[in-house]
C-alpha cells in the first residue's frame, strides 16, 4: 500500500542514497521550488548522497547551467546523470550515420564530438530525435506523415528524452517520448537510454557508488520523481523503492473527488500503468 508522507523527513532513516528526478519535482522549467530544494540539500547533510536523474537530452553539464539559472543550490544535489549522457553512448555506436534529426539547436551539446552526419528524411540511415523541433507550437502530429514514411522505410528512431510532457511554468509541453510513441503506434522502432530503461540507472548507481566510497545497497536507495511511466516505472523495474510527488504532471490524477491527495487516489493512478509505490506527497519537502 501507498503511504502518504508530510516530508522526507518521516522515511530518511530508512534509505543511504537518494535519486530524485529534477523537471517537475525540483522545478517547472521556469522557476525552482525552494522547499523541494532546501529539502535535498538537508538530506545531503544528514543523510547522504543525492544524485539526480533527468531525461533532458542534453548531457549533465548543461542540466548544471539551467540549475545554476534557476537558483538551484549546487549544495543541493551531488551528481547529475542524464538521459543525454546514456543516449550519447547509443548515437556513438550509430555514427557517422546520416541522421535525420529532430529537435532544437539548444540540444546540440548531445551530439558534440560524434562525428554524427545529418541528412534529411529520405537520405537517413535513422532518426535521432530530442523533441519537437519547437515545442512551444508543435505537437507530435505536426510529425505524423513524414513520421509515417520513415516508419515505412524502417528507419530506427534514437530518442534522447523519453518524456512525453513535462510542466514549463503553467503549461504542457510535448518532448521526445511524444513522438517516439507515435512512433512506434505507425510501426517505427525505437530505442532510449533515459527512464524508465537501464541505461540511466547504472550510471546513477555508478554515480552513487563514487559518492559513497562502495557499491550502494539497492534496498537502501529512494528514488524521487512525478512521471508515472518514466520516474515511478524505471525505479520499480530496478528494484528501488518509490517516492510519488503527486502534485506535478499527473495531480488532476492523482487527487481525490475532493480534489486532495489520497493513497487510493494514488494507487489507483499507479494501478492503471501496473505500478506502485511505497510513499507520496504533494510537493517534496523535508
Amino acid at each position: 500500500m501507498t503511504v502518504l508522507i508530510e516530508g522526507l523527513a518521516d522515511v530518511a532513516d530508512g534509505y543511504d542514497v537518494l535519486f530524485s528526478d529534477i523537471w517537475g519535482v525540483i522545478h517547472n522549467g521556469r522557476e525552482s521550488f525552494p522547499a523541494a530544494c532546501e529539502a535535498l540539500v538537508t538530506w545531503r547533510n544528514l543523510h547522504g548522497p543525492v544524485v539526480l536523474i533527468s531525461n533532458s537530452p542534453r548531457p549533465a553539464p548543461g542540466v548544471v547551467a539551467q540549475l545554476d539559472d534557476l537558483g538551484v543550490s549546487r549544495d543541493a544535489w551531488t551528481s547529475i546523470v542524464t538521459s543525454g549522457d546514456a543516449t550519447r553512448v547509443l548515437l556513438a555506436e550509430r555514427a557517422p550515420g546520416p541522421a535525420w534529426r529532430i529537435g532544437p539547436e539548444r540540444d546540440d551539446p548531445l551530439y558534440e564530438g560524434l562525428g554524427l552526419l545529418y541528412a534529411p528524411q529520405d537520405a537517413a540511415r535513422f532518426i535521432a530525435c530530442s523533441g519537437p523541433d519547437d515545442d512551444d507550437v508543435e505537437t507530435p502530429e505536426d510529425y505524423r506523415e513524414r513520421l509515417a514514411d520513415a516508419a515505412a522505410r524502417g528507419l530506427e528512431m534514437v530518442c534522447a528524452n523519453p518524456d512525453r510532457v513535462v510542466q514549463r511554468g503553467d503549461r504542457l509541453i510535448y518532448c521526445g517520448g511524444a513522438l517516439a510513441a507515435l512512433y512506434e503506434s505507425l510501426g517505427g522502432a525505437t530505442v532510449m537510454a533515459g527512464k524508465p530503461f537501464k541505461p540511466i540507472y547504472d550510471l546513477a548507481l555508478d554515480s552513487a557508488a563514487s559518492a559513497l566510497g562502495r557499491a550502494p545497497d539497492p534496498r537502501r536507495i529512494l528514488v524521487v520523481g512525478d512521471g508515472v511511466i518514466t520516474d515511478i516505472a524505471g525505479a520499480q523495474g530496478q528494484g528501488l523503492d518509490r517516492l510519488f510527488i503527486a502534485t506535478g504532471i499527473h495531480a488532476a490524477e492523482a487527487a481525490g473527488p475532493d480534489g486532495r491527495l489520497t493513497a487510493d487516489g494514488v494507487e489507483r493512478l499507479l494501478g492503471q500503468s501496473g505500478l506502485t509505490a511505497q510513499f507520496a506527497m504533494g510537493d517534496l519537502v523535508w
